[in-house]
């Protein structure tokens, strides 16, 4: 295995979960290496704190690793922290150590040093706290990488739901959707489901945005003016776009059987459905990006750093997803 197929792992905020999260999965071997960026140090404390007996490996651009870590062993590339990480407690002063991960992390997957990777939660308050402005990774990735749109997908077994407006407030959504945004992030998902997860030809559902789809235009005229033109445009190149679809029956058996994605119009249309089918073994993936980038899809949980209580069902499923979109980037 080459040096191209390492995979980078950033363990996030250093006083959540992300560090115990790492270290509980390095109890186990991984099918590819996989290096986590962060502080040997924080690491070997947060092991010795939750009585973990884990090899941290050094490795980093002088040594990188060409096969897979042994179950009980970490490869680590030392990104010292800034002041001491206390389990739960939040200290702006590491707030530039979590950047430099994600920096690190970025800029390798684009020089090809990793070949994807896997993030653990970040708290955004904290790193706003430190004077620097921060929004999110996928925003964050998105300027590293020179990425004008992204797309958010969230993906748990079965179910993959991407997003045409995020975290936006509901009386804000309408306006948003406009034919040539639905457009853009359709073409994205329909690229990288392509792309990065080798469908060969996607089959999209697309969510309507009013009850009932807007009931021919009685509750809601976006369906027709916007909605339905822009998919029967992007039809006519060939793409299986299925919708509008009343959301509410959407999301059942008859329809998800044989789709391939989900794209919801607003953050709480489609992320309920699949967190409640999924929760605790979903994940992030941002779209659009030039790398491959997947991440767990809860929080730092700070009232569980270093307790030992923590699921790493989220982590797992971000790296199986990691591992296979890289494979079907190389086929």
């Amino acid at each position: 295995m080459t040096a191209q197929q390492c995979f980078a792992l950033t363990p996030g905020e250093p006083a959540g979960i992300g560090p115990d999260l790492c270290l509980l999965l390095a109890q186990q071997a991984q099918p590819a290496p996989l290096v986590a960026i962060a502080s040997r140090e924080l690491l070997a404390e947060r092991a010795k704190h939750l009585q973990l007996n884990i090899e941290l490996l050094a490795v980093g651009p002088q040594q990188w690793p060409d096969h897979p870590a042994a179950a009980g062993a970490l490869y680590v590339w030392d990104t010292p922290l800034a002041a001491p990480a206390t389990p739960g407690k939040l200290t702006p002063a590491n707030a530039a150590y979590v950047l430099e991960t994600l920096t690190r992390a970025g800029q390798g997957c684009l020089n090809g040093t990793f070949a994807g990777m896997i993030t653990a939660p970040v708290h955004k308050g904290v790193i706003n706290e430190a004077g620097i402005a921060f929004s999110g990774h996928t925003e964050f990735l998105a300027e590293l990488t020179h990425t004008e749109q992204v797309v958010m997908m969230l993906a748990t077994r079965g179910l993959r739901v991407a997003l045409v407006t995020t975290h936006l407030p509901l009386k804000d959504v309408a306006a948003a959707i406009t034919a040539e945004r639905l457009e853009r992030v359709t073409r994205i998902l329909h690229a990288d489901l392509q792309s990065k997860f080798g469908i060969a030809e996607p089959r999209i559902l697309v969510c309507g945005l009013n009850p009932h789809a807007g009931e021919g235009g009685h509750l809601g005229r976006e369906e027709i003016e916007i909605i339905e033109p822009t998919l029967e445009r992007l039809r006519t190149e060939g793409m299986n776009l299925i919708g509008p679809l009343p959301a509410d029956t959407l999301f059942t058996p008859k329809y998800l059987e044989h789709a391939d994605a989900v794209l919801a119009m607003y953050h709480d249309q489609g992320l309920p459905v699949l967190k409640f089918k999924g929760f605790g073994a979903a994940l992030n993936v941002t779209l659009g990006l030039p790398i491959i980038r997947t991440s767990v899809d809860h929080g730092t949980a700070l009232d569980l750093a270093g307790t030992g209580k923590v699921d790493t069902g989220s982590l797992h499923v971000a790296l199986e997803t990691a591992y296979q979109m890289a494979a079907s980037r190389r086929a």
